[in-house]
Formats: structure tokens, C-alpha cells, sequence
């Protein structure tokens, strides 16, 4: 979780990703924000996230996208 909250607050320093619920929903992240946070959590996970994982609920907050790359590298 470290990590990925480290990735998370240098990419957005102006998010509060800590507390932050509706990433998304909120319209704090845009398309670009995601596109370039799957990118970079492929690469530092070893993971790979699929377009049928882009939902709204898996980026709606930093505990949300660490369920996510959680179950994704026990799939690997």
C-alpha cells in the first residue's frame, strides 16, 4: 500500500488520496490520470490490468486500486 500511495501522490500531489472516496465518481482523476496510473501500476506490480477492470469502483479510491492489484498479482 506504501508503494502505490507513493505512485499516487507523485502523480497527483493535490489529491488527498488517503481520505479521497470518489476518485472517479468525484471526477478528481480524469481519463488521463488513469491511463497513466494503469501504466505505471502495470510496471510496478508486474501486473496487468485489463480494459474489463476499468470500472469506476476499482479507481475510486487507494484502497480500492490495492484490492485490485492485490487480486490481479494472485492471478499471475
Amino acid at each position: 500500500m506504501e508503494q502505490l500511495m507513493e505512485i499516487l501522490e507523485e502523480m497527483r500531489p493535490d489529491v488527498d488520496f488517503a481520505n479521497e472516496k470518489q476518485l472517479v465518481t468525484g471526477g478528481i482523476l480524469d481519463s488521463f490520470d488513469i491511463i497513466s496510473l494503469v501504466s505505471t501500476l502495470n510496471d510496478e506490480f508486474d501486473i496487468t490490468i485489463r480494459p474489463a477492470n476499468l470500472v469506476p469502483e476499482n479507481f475510486d479510491s487507494a484502497e480500492a486500486m490495492y484490492a485490485l492489484i492485490e487480486k490481479l498479482q494472485d492471478e499471475e
